[in-house]
């Protein structure tokens, strides 16, 4: 029991230790997300201050793997206000941090099931800039409207609930 406790502690703490800088809402609209992966990306100075002040846009975002490596591609860092020449361009290919095995899996699984690798939220974890990347599969407009349906079902239930 014991145990259990201490992990739960942990899970907490670590969600305290993270803050949610950005979510790619269309995402979930375009997409059915099948599975998840945290990534850790490679950035220049200037653009965790961004990050930081929350300036990120991961609309129309995708990775990519080439060459055996990820890469997040058009992903929009806002050139920092307070930066020199040395400011980076906002739209740049930023590498993905990935062990290789991790890499090669998601290779393989969007190759063989003609999945995409989507970023659905970008988030600070001790310090450090996380992305939250999903293996999707685009959804059809009947999908979209079926999806838009239940929820509109679901918010009806909640009034009525809610009501009583």
């Amino acid at each position: 029991m014991a145990k259990a406790s201490t992990t739960k502690q942990k899970e907490e703490a670590q969600q305290e230790n993270s803050k949610v800088v950005s979510v790619n809402r269309q995402a979930y609209h375009d997409y059915t997300v099948e599975s998840t992966i945290e990534a850790g990306i490679s950035l220049v100075g200037t653009e965790i201050k961004s990050i930081r002040d929350g300036k990120v846009n991961l609309r129309g975002s995708y990775a990519i793997i080439r060459n055996g490596e990820a890469w997040l591609e058009n992903a929009h860092i806002a050139v920092y206000e307070h930066g020199n020449r040395y400011n980076h361009e906002p739209l740049r290919k930023r590498k993905l941090l990935l062990h290789k095995r991790e890499i090669e899996q998601l290779g393989q699984r969007v190759a063989a099931k003609g999945l995409t690798l989507v970023p659905l939220k970008l988030y600070m974890k001790r310090g450090r800039a996380k992305l939250e990347l999903g293996l999707c599969k685009g959804k059809k407009l009947f999908d979209k409207r079926q999806s838009i349906a239940e929820r509109d079902v679901r918010r009806d239930i909640e009034r009525i609930v809610r009501g009583r």
